[in-house]
């Protein structure tokens, strides 16, 4: 019964990890892309639509410019994605040439989904080149990304595109079966899980956080991944990508993979998700326990006089994180003060905020509605 939610799917990001693109730094395979590129294909030709989330250029770049480890400098990765590029875009196009079907790039940085009208113009781009009938090919821009404006990993840019795009769901293909119940590499009892909520802390447990050395993500990234999908009402399926037509039986139902569902009556609204999405924050506002309870308990806007300390360097409508007592990250959201006059109003009442910064002054920090919890499991 849980896999209803697959059959029923229309939309669907598809995260194509590294480990299955290429061959152990060998650069890409083309034949594995070309069966996926069929698999798609097919899909779209029975009106679904479909966005590839794709890794691969580092390796890529990496097999043209015969390096066989990953470089550390950034300033070499940089450039290994941006010879490999090149290379992912050209076989992608020439794999769904063969089947009719016409390709996009589409890179993006974590500045493109932290700027409202950037976010905006991200999604309208995607929405029309799907309404075209074209395959928006997603990765995200290695080649000037630096650690302030990177996303991360694809497992996650995949996820933030399910947000964009308010698709129905994430199909992530590794080489791994799906989450198993315990390490299956130490346990040989473990049992793969075949669905659960994706905020179920088992999960977290028993994923491990280890990774290849083409790629970033391990299963940990992937599990944090569907539950930012969930918190769009998105699902998300963990499969092996070398299953045989693993694509066209998940989405008839077959249980392939682990299917990770969105919690019942959790789904956020868009522009909170949009406030989630946003993985940089410019500040850290620590507050009393008062008012991590009033946050947590009713998510109720932040109001100056809960505030005992200001952190960082902010200006007005940038992204701020609440840390309550303990030290712990209960909220993030947008402030309606720049760090200069945060410093004036920290711990005062609304009428004290007005003697201070005059009667334009809001007297929220930061309002409900662009504030969203995340220390809540």
């Amino acid at each position: 019964m849980t896999r209803e939610r697959v059959v029923a799917a229309r939309r669907l990001v598809v995260k194509i990890g590294s480990a299955l693109l290429t061959a152990d730094g060998a650069g890409l395979d083309g034949s594995r892309l070309a069966d996926w590129a069929r698999q798609i294909a097919t899909l779209a030709d029975d009106g679904y639509e479909i966005v590839v989330v794709s890794s691969g250029a580092v390796a890529e770049g990496m097999s043209r410019l015969g390096w066989r480890t990953r470089p550390e400098r950034v300033s070499a990765l940089q450039a290994a994605a941006s010879v490999g590029q090149a290379g992912l875009v050209e076989a992608y196009s020439r794999a769904f040439a063969a089947f009719g079907r016409q390709t996009a790039q589409v890179l993006l940085t974590h500045e493109d989904v932290a700027d409202r009208a950037r976010y905006l113009n991200a999604r309208r781009t995607l929405a029309t080149l799907l309404g075209l009938g074209v395959v928006p090919i997603v990765n995200e821009n290695d080649a000037i990304a630096v650690d302030e404006i990177r996303v991360g990993d694809n497992d996650t840019l995949g996820a933030l595109v399910v947000n964009l795009l308010d698709a129905d769901g994430l199909v992530i293909l590794t080489d791994q079966e799906g989450v198993y119940d315990a390490d299956p590499r130490t346990t040989p009892t473990a049992s793969r899980i075949e669905s659960a909520e994706a905020y179920d802390e088992l999960l977290v447990r028993v994923a491990g956080d280890t990774s290849g050395s083409l790629g970033r993500g391990g299963m940990a990234t992937k599990i944090r991944a569907a539950r930012q999908a969930a918190d769009s009402g998105g699902f998300t399926v963990i499969a092996h990508g070398m299953t045989d037509d693993v694509l066209s039986r998940l989405v008839e139902g077959e249980a392939l993979g682990t299917l990770l569902l969105p919690s019942p009556g959790r789904r956020r609204a868009a522009r909170k998700n949009w406030i989630a999405g946003q993985r940089q924050a410019r500040g850290r506002i620590h507050i009393d326990a008062g008012a991590a309870e009033v946050l947590l308990g009713s998510g109720r806007s932040l109001l100056p006089i809960g505030i005992v300390a200001i952190e960082g360097d902010f200006r007005r409508g940038d992204l701020v994180a609440c840390i309550d007592p303990q030290g712990v990250e209960i909220a993030q959201g947008l402030s309606n003060y720049d760090s200069r006059d945060a410093a004036q109003i920290t711990g005062v009442t609304s009428r004290q905020i007005s003697e201070r910064l005059g009667a334009h002054a809001e007297p929220e920090f930061i309002h409900r509605d662009n504030l969203v919890m995340t220390g809540q499991g």
